[in-house]
């Protein structure tokens, strides 16, 4: 690049400088001199023994010099570009010496991570404004929400058996709308209950509730502890980022591989893997996913074996999912020991709904206990006689009783509060599952 006498002069920062640099344009005052397609450069003898090194980057028209000036340019840097804009043939030498190399590489890189810099500045700014956009959105679906069930609760319910699928699925279709799909599931969720069964009005409102503690806990977000608001708002369908989890440092032990469920919804395949840490006697939920055509995940898990894993959960004050951050090798199931009793279980359940009211059911494992039949319900009785409903709707209860045959078992439970359904049990040394 070059400029023009005049254009040269209006870089000038004062008039004094002006002149000054007018006064060095020939070629007497300068001991060396050269110019590059991105460089100029040049040594003015002044009244020192070493020349001043004077160099100007005309990519974006930066100086810099050795001399004592704060001026930018100073009038070294004025005179070099005037002599190079009224004599250019005078600059023979066009390979810059070491000091003019450095000063432009350092140059390059400090551009290099400004540009970086201003990107990743224009990148978060972009994600804050789309992050402030959803939480909105959420929080205007959550207001509709709340109203929709004031008028549920106000009109009663004794009505809501009449109520159609379409009722359920205007208010679960808004929460899609309003970027909330773990709300929207719950909605859902209301529409599966059997409104025509005895003591429907229980279910119902277990599930009501805790929509309305998830909705309410959000809204109140910042007043509540770090870990229940993330909890809270994964809840909502807010989503983590497994990158960032797999950075963390995990909970490394033999993890029991106690059951897989599988379920299909809009070509999507979900698979829930149930963990038990043998050691932490931590319980864990690997999810996958995958879609119909698309090659199965690449983590394979065995029910009924064990692994060697280190494994980060999902921030929550009970934790439950988690990812596996190592390779895992398989082996087969180890015996454990697990809780005694129903007491024992009651417990830990308190407990668990203290850090949080709303939360997903969880594997237990609990040491000797016999299917029984009473008052036409199938019951799990621990070696205290106290007993637990099994889970309504649990369809391998002839197998179980095949297993078991009247004797007690070690067995490999999921749920929550007091219903439970077997995943598995031990015998004769050996895992089965159910």
């Amino acid at each position: 690049m070059r400029l023009s006498e005049e254009q040269v002069l209006t870089l000038a920062p004062d008039e004094p400088s002006m002149k000054a640099g007018k006064a060095l344009a020939g070629i007497a005052k300068w001991v060396s001199k050269g110019a590059s397609e991105h460089a100029l450069w040049g040594e003015c003898q002044g009244s020192g023994s070493k020349p001043y090194q004077t160099q100007i980057d005309l990519s974006d028209i930066a100086f810099k010099c050795s001399c004592p000036s704060r001026k930018f340019p100073c009038k070294h840097g004025i005179g070099l570009m005037l002599l190079y804009a009224r004599q250019p043939e005078l600059f023979t030498d066009n390979i810059p010496p070491a000091w003019v190399n450095d000063w432009l590489q350092k140059r390059s890189q400090k551009e290099s991570k400004q540009t970086g810099k201003e990107e990743k500045t224009v990148d978060e700014t972009a994600q804050a404004k789309r992050q402030q956009a959803r939480q909105q959105k959420v929080e205007d679906g959550i207001y509709e929400l709340l109203l929709w069930m004031k008028d549920i609760v106000r009109n009663g319910l004794i009505q809501l058996p009449e109520k159609g699928t379409s009722y359920w699925e205007i208010m679960a279709r808004r929460m899609v709308d309003a970027q909330a799909p773990g709300l929207a599931g719950m909605v859902r969720g209301l529409s599966e209950i059997n409104f025509y069964s005895e003591g429907w009005q229980h279910q119902f409102m277990d599930q009501f509730l805790r929509i309305y503690l998830v909705a309410q806990g959000f809204n109140k977000g910042e007043e509540l502890p770090e870990l229940l608001q993330q909890e809270l708002r994964s809840l909502v369908g807010f989503t983590q980022s497994q990158e960032a989890l797999r950075q963390q440092t995990g909970t490394k032990d033999t993890w029991l591989i106690l059951n897989k469920q599988s379920t299909e919804e809009d070509n999507l395949t979900t698979e829930k893997y149930w963990l038990y840490g043998l050691h932490s006697f931590q319980p864990a939920l690997i999810l996958q996913f995958y879609a119909r055509g698309m090659s199965r995940p690449q983590l394979l898990l065995t029910p009924g074996m064990s692994i060697e894993a280190e494994l980060v959960f999902f921030p929550s004050n009970v934790p439950l999912r988690a990812i596996i951050k190592e390779p895992v090798t398989n082996n087969s199931l180890q015996d454990t020991y697990g809780l005694t009793g129903w007491q024992e279980l009651a417990v830990a359940e308190t407990l668990l709904s203290k850090e949080m009211p709303v939360r997903s059911e969880r594997p237990y494992i609990v040491q000797q206990l016999t299917p029984v039949q009473h008052n036409m319900k199938w019951w799990l009785k621990d070696r205290h006689e106290q007993i637990m409903p099994l889970k309504s709707g649990f369809r391998n209860i002839w197998k179980l009783l095949s297993l078991s045959g009247g004797l007690p078992l070690d067995m490999a439970l999921l749920g929550k509060e007091q219903e439970y359904e077997p995943l598995g049990v031990w015998h004769n040394g050996t895992y089965k599952l159910l």
